[in-house]
């Protein structure tokens, strides 16, 4: 113990002895610069400086665009850019090719060819359903009424007691992704045909899937604008309008927490830039306020 306890004593006596960094000239031996050190002293300096390296890289790649040249980062901007960049590559596509048609029948013209009695593009590809002769029986008339009349005002019975319990117990214990970190500003309100939550968050804020599922809807409409609705497990459909852009495509399979559009104010029914989330189970709407927290 005594031998153990006199090396640490001598290793700490090396570390505290005092050494002297001297520079000199040369040519003329003069003195220049002296420094008195240890080799505690020299330790504690390089850690100092590394600490220092460390946090000034972190600054650096945190608020530079060097970034974005991290494995992994999603930069919402790009993603954003390269959907309307891909939509105006669509436009030029079929511009290119309407104009490709343009000069081979105005070739045709010039060469003295017959051109055909009707042009391709200005075919009428709708059925003539004027011609159609077949009517509804009044048999078919009776059970279209009968079948309407008993789902007519299902979304009306949301509030009864035994249908939120039922689905309490089918969906309760299902963990939904948020999509959005928001404040809510309209709440789910059936009486006044308001099937979902609104949600304000900052500008070109990513808007994620809440469950796995599949893109059934990917389009633009007057009303909502740009909107996307996810078919998920257990009869359960996800609804994200009024985007700024969306990120996919119909028939895609997208993972919980994936991002799916872009916040937005696109459409008729909106007032500001924001997400109107509804969620629905076997065909009726339910508040999504109850099952996620935004």
């Amino acid at each position: 113990m005594k031998d153990k306890s006199t090396r640490t004593k001598r290793w700490l006596g090396k570390l505290r002895n005092k050494y002297r960094l001297v520079f000199m000239n040369d040519e003329t031996l003069e003195e220049r610069f002296t420094f008195r050190l240890s080799r505690l002293n020299v330790f504690v300096a390089l850690g100092t400086m590394t600490i220092i390296l460390i946090f000034l890289t972190s600054i650096l790649i945190a608020f530079t665009p060097l970034r974005e040249y991290i494995p992994g980062y999603i930069n919402v901007g790009i993603q954003k850019k390269l959907y309307e960049l891909q939509i105006k590559t669509d436009s030029i596509e079929k511009d290119l090719e309407k104009k490709d048609l343009f000069i081979s029948a105005l070739k045709d013209v010039i060469s003295g060819k017959d051109l055909p009695a009707e042009a391709p593009s200005m075919v009428n590809t709708r059925q003539n359903y004027n011609n159609i002769k077949i009517r509804k029986s009044v048999e078919d008339s009776m059970l279209r009424a009968e079948i309407e009349s008993q789902n007519k005002y299902n979304l009306l019975r949301y509030g009864s007691s035994d249908k939120s319990s039922g689905l309490k117990k089918a969906i309760g214990n299902i963990l939904f992704f948020t999509p959005m970190k928001g404040i809510i500003t309209n709440e789910f309100n059936p009486g006044a045909n308001h099937f979902g939550t609104d949600l304000v968050a900052k500008k070109d804020e990513a808007i994620k899937a809440v469950l796995d599922g599949t893109v059934v809807i990917s389009d633009w409409t007057l009303a909502t604008g740009y909107i996307i609705v996810l078919q998920h497990q257990q009869n359960l459909v996800s609804v994200y309008k009024h985007n700024s852009a969306l990120l996919k495509k119909c028939g895609e399979f997208v993972k919980a927490g994936g991002p799916i559009a872009i916040i937005g104010e696109s459409g008729e029914f909106s007032s500001g830039p924001h997400l109107h989330f509804e969620l629905w189970y076997d065909g009726n709407p339910v508040n999504p306020k109850e099952y996620i927290t935004f």
